[in-house]
């Protein structure tokens, strides 16, 4: 059967919205997600899609990530720790195993981790139910046990899903998803059941589309970022509105990119006042308590999915 909307959420118009006020009455609340990637040297393939786009093994892509986890990331936090910034880890779960380390210079900062599945060489695609959910579980096993922490969130390994990917994140107790780029607010999605938002992580200001797909200059880049703030702190003043800025330490923290970057994060923290710095979790939580209820009300008053604790019902079970 073919669908010509996957039914995920309901179009919501930007105005007129009920008001989203931050903590403090912050306008914007702000969050950072470096990822935190491993890819193993020579993956199974997938019919779908090349592990390694220049072919199976690469050892320059393999060597270049290398580099990011062993001298990248650790002056990305080193920057972060001059700005006094959490970062929410966009994480390569079987990355525990593989750098503990990292895992454990990560945790004694206490920031957020949340799940890139293991491998970000292993797609979503064409996997049983089963196989999701065995990813899951161990996901939120593997965190626990390496950090005490219970993974709220997210990403797709690779932004691969299947039909059932969203549903079975909500049912494993997870709060956010970031594998969806609708809007510049949370929203809550039309699972079958829990309450999972759509947290606005980012394709547009993602160091990966700037240097590896736009080409641009770490000039630009700042440019970009101070604009992309600037726009959505106005817009805050009449509802909060979030900005995520996902990031690869193996772009970002190269020598010549790493300080005009640090421009950006001068004028973003230069607005304290106006600005909620947390973390996803943070973000994700608040508004489930805080919003969630009123969100969908104003959808149902619009026309879409009714209220409930979900979006479960014929709405969302025609599109599955």
């Amino acid at each position: 059967m073919t669908f010509s909307d996957p039914n995920l959420y309901d179009y919501w118009p930007y105005e007129g919205r009920p008001k989203i006020t931050w903590p403090g009455g912050k306008k914007l609340a702000f969050w950072i997600a470096p990822n935190i990637e491993y890819y193993e040297f020579d993956p199974p393939p997938n019919p779908k899609r090349q592990p390694w786009p220049r072919g199976n093994p690469d050892v320059t892509g393999y060597s270049q990530r290398t580099w990011g986890n062993t001298v990248g990331h650790w002056r990305m936090m080193d920057l972060f720790d001059k700005y006094s910034l959490r970062g929410s880890i966009s994480l390569s779960v079987g990355l525990i195993d593989h750098h503990p380390e990292i895992i454990e210079a990560v945790a004694a900062r206490n920031w957020e981790f949340f799940s890139h599945g293991i491998y970000n060489t292993r797609f979503s695609y064409d996997m049983s139910e089963a196989q999701e959910r065995a990813v899951l579980a161990d996901s939120i096993r593997s965190v626990e046990a390496a950090t005490g922490q219970r993974i709220r969130g997210y990403l797709a390994p690779a932004l691969t899903h299947t039909e059932r990917t969203l549903d079975l994140i909500a049912e494993h107790g997870f709060w956010y998803s970031c594998d969806l780029f609708q809007d510049d607010q949370p929203q809550p999605l039309k699972t079958r059941t829990g309450k999972l938002v759509s947290l606005p992580y980012s394709l547009e200001v993602n160091d990966v589309i700037a240097y590896s797909v736009q080409g641009w200059s770490p000039d630009r880049y700042t440019d970009i970022l101070k604009r992309h703030f600037d726009q959505l702190l106005k817009e805050g003043e009449q509802s909060g509105t979030v900005m995520c800025i996902p990031l690869h330490a193996y772009l970002v923290s190269q020598p010549h990119r790493l300080s005009p970057f640090e421009e950006a994060l001068k004028h973003i923290c230069a607005h304290r006042d106006d600005v909620w710095f947390a973390t996803g979790a943070e973000i994700a939580g608040y508004y489930r308590d805080n919003f969630w209820d009123m969100a969908i009300s104003d959808i149902a008053a619009r026309g879409g999915a009714r209220p409930g604790t979900g979006f479960s019902g014929p709405e969302r079970e025609a599109g599955a």
